[in-house]
This record gives C-alpha cells, sequence and structure tokens, in this order.
C-alpha cells in the first residue's frame, strides 16, 4: 500500500541521523555515524521508498557541506522529521551571516559556536540544484531561499550579487526590485 502525501505515515527512518523518534530499528535519532540512509519522514512506506525532491535536496545539502549537519539534527529534533521550507530558513541566515563575515551565536550552554558553512559553497551546491529543473527542488529553493534572501536594504544584500546564471534569474524573476 502507497501512503499519499495527505495520510500521517508511520516513523521512519531520517535521511541523514538515522530512524525518527517512535522507530525502532537502527541508531538513535541523534546520531552521526554511518552513511546517510533510510526514508524520511512524509516519505511513502516500504523498502523502495523514496524521499520527496524537497527533502532529498535538505538531505544532499548536508551531505555536500557538513557545517549544516547541526542545523539540520536541530531542525529534525523540534519539528519531528523534515521541514525543507522550515529548515531553510536557517540555511538562509547562515549563508547570509557567512557572507557578512560573522560567526554562528554562541550556544546557551557555552559550547562552541557551530562552524558557520562557506557562503561560497552553499550558493554553488544550490546553483547545481537550480540547473536540474526539479520542481520540488526549485520550490524551496525560490520560495525558502531567493524568497528570503536580505532586501536591499538590510545587511548582506549584496549575496544577491554573487548568485549563479539560474539563481539570478529566478530571483529577478520573484523579486524584480531586489
Amino acid at each position: 500500500m502507497t501512503t499519499t502525501p495527505s495520510e500521517t505515515p508511520s516513523p521512519t527512518a531520517d535521511p541523514i541521523v538515522g530512524p525518527t523518534a517512535g522507530s525502532t530499528a537502527g541508531p538513535s535519532a541523534g546520531s552521526t555515524a554511518g552513511p546517510i540512509v533510510g526514508s524520511p519522514a512524509g516519505s511513502t512506506a516500504g523498502p523502495s521508498a523514496r524521499p520527496t525532491p524537497s527533502v532529498q535536496l535538505v538531505s544532499d545539502l548536508v551531505s555536500r557541506i557538513p557545517e549544516f549537519r547541526d542545523v539540520y539534527e536541530n531542525h529534525v529534533l523540534h519539528q519531528g522529521g523534515v521541514q525543507p521550507h522550515v529548515f531553510f530558513w536557517d540555511v538562509v541566515q547562515n549563508t547570509v551571516r557567512s557572507f557578512l563575515g560573522e560567526t554562528p551565536d554562541e550556544t546557551p550552554d557555552e559550547t562552541p559556536a557551530p562552524v558557520a558553512a562557506d557562503w561560497r559553497r552553499t550558493l554553488a551546491f544550490l546553483e547545481e540544484q537550480s540547473c536540474r529543473g526539479v520542481l520540488g527542488i526549485d520550490e524551496v529553493i525560490v520560495t525558502s531561499f531567493l524568497g528570503d534572501l536580505p532586501s536591499p536594504q538590510e545587511p548582506g544584500h549584496a549575496i544577491v550579487h554573487q548568485l549563479g546564471p539560474v539563481m539570478a534569474a529566478k530571483f529577478v524573476r520573484i523579486r524584480p526590485l531586489g
């Protein structure tokens, strides 16, 4: 039986850290050991289940740019699974801070701040993904990355001049005034 997006899936393995809360097999939800395996929350059940393109985008981003792993793990903990549009708010904030040369905020328990992902690597990855023309990927990148970049009067707006040609064209379509 295949579930539809409107049905509530049973707990499944998270694509980065293993099974989500409530799952009985594999590493615990906070584990970072091992390869990216399993089906994300929201995918169809069964061994041949594939994550949605937007969830796969998140998985691929964290695999390619491991500096996002802590942000990802915190996101999954608080959201109960992968919510790509919500996760990308943190990607935007991290990317703009990196562009401005700022470090991520210190953590409340005074542990060392996470390492910021280099903004150039993030933009290169997103440009590569934008070139694929996959609807679910484009929706997340356009709506939850490009749409959330700083406006002209905000610090970090100059990052829009660093976008690759595909993302720059999409940015101009959604925000013609910057």
